[in-house]
């Protein structure tokens, strides 16, 4: 006879959705989905057995960080992501173009026209741009046998944000010229030598201000 399942296997197979969410949030990262929601079931596990109900918390609000953290720990590989090959040589074509249009042009070329020149989409240049950054942690947290632990960029709401709150608490400390030259050239798309025109001054000053503005906002970001 098969055996009947008890409350613990009945509660956590209901809640499998909750895997499926967090996992889905890593497909395309360079570890094979199946792996992902192996691990994301561990985190449900985990989270039932430590689930107290008496804090008044939903079992969602609790279980989601612990299915996330034993995701997480599958990119775990010297605080770097593993990246198929194909997307690395993407980058390295990427870097090789922009740094060359830079020194054509003086200006960044637009994904657009990195896309346009590669012969590829949008999307796989942006992919290619993300994947060539270090995925470090903004709050890297030490665990007892000494390995640090780096937070793998999610799409979550409560994370978006918070960044957006800090990008605007950022942009008030600017001057209003400052912020019209980070308006034109990131919210609008602008060109460098369109932005400078708007402003009333030229391509090169332009590029120079942007990239001490990029500089000091990044900086207070991290602070």
């Amino acid at each position: 006879m098969p055996v009947k399942l008890g409350p613990r296997s009945e509660f956590i197979e209901n809640n499998l959705g909750l895997v499926h969410s967090c996992a889905g949030r890593f497909k395309g990262r360079g570890i094979e989905y199946d792996d992902l929601y192996a691990a994301g079931c561990m985190g449900l596990v985990k989270a039932y057995d430590g689930f107290d109900e008496s804090r008044g918390l939903c079992f969602s609000t609790y279980a989601v960080p612990v299915i996330l953290g034993e995701i997480k720990k599958l990119f775990r590989d010297g605080g770097s992501v593993k990246v198929s090959r194909s997307l690395k040589e993407l980058g390295i074509k990427v870097n090789a173009f922009r740094e060359k249009y830079l020194k054509q042009t003086g200006q960044e070329p637009t994904v657009t026209e990195i896309a346009r020149h590669l012969q590829v989409t949008p999307e796989q240049i942006a992919d290619a741009m993300s994947a060539s950054l270090p995925a470090l942690s903004l709050t890297p947290v030490t665990d007892e046998e000494g390995n640090k632990e780096f937070d793998i960029p999610q799409e979550s709401c409560e994370e978006f944000l918070t960044d957006k709150i800090s990008l605007k608490s950022v942009l008030n400390t600017l001057s209003k010229e400052e912020r019209m030259l980070i308006y034109l050239r990131f919210f609008k798309n602008k060109t460098q030598s369109e932005t400078a025109k708007v402003l009333g001054t030229t391509q090169v000053q332009i590029s120079r201000r942007e990239r001490k503005l990029l500089q000091r906002m990044k900086e207070k970001l991290l602070e």
